[in-house]
């Protein structure tokens, strides 16, 4: 059975700026891929970082509720 997904945070004016920008890095890799082989370039530590942005928000959203 597929996990719920909780509701997206409210992010702050940074964590929406940092977000843009490893969205506009991952974007640029996905360009420079030639996808054969497989393709050789990830992005999986881009996408871990947002994650990260995302779970800190996540978090100071529901120290504010308490």
């Amino acid at each position: 059975m597929a996990k719920m997904q909780q509701p997206a945070p409210r992010l702050t004016a940074g964590e929406k700026a940092r977000v843009a920008v490893l969205v506009a890095r991952m974007a640029k890799r996905g360009l420079a891929d030639d996808r054969q082989m497989g393709g050789r370039v990830t992005q999986s530590d881009l996408q871990a970082r947002v994650d990260r942005i995302i779970e800190g928000a996540r978090k100071r959203e529901e120290a504010a509720k308490d």
